[in-house]
């Protein structure tokens, strides 16, 4: 299973800001969650897209983060 999972929906100009952050910070694998198709991730992150969660701890970041903060998330899991 990937170490990140990113929260997002469809033509998101902010989740694709968050994917260039991600790839600035040379996160590691992860999977997208689109909130549009399910109605529990929906009343769960309906406003907060994108949030970037570490699959094993459960923290999250939400939008906006940054390059720093995206690593200090994988180093500190």
């Amino acid at each position: 299973m990937p170490e990140l999972i990113l929260f997002q929906r469809d033509d998101c100009h902010l989740c694709d800001q968050a994917l260039e952050v991600m790839a600035a910070a040379r996160a590691p694998d992860f999977v997208s969650l689109w909130v549009d198709d399910d109605a529990a991730l929906e009343a769960r992150y309906g406003t907060r897209v994108p949030v970037l969660r570490h699959a094993v701890s459960g923290r999250e970041l939400d939008w906006p983060f940054d390059a720093a903060a995206v690593e200090a998330l994988v180093a500190g899991g």
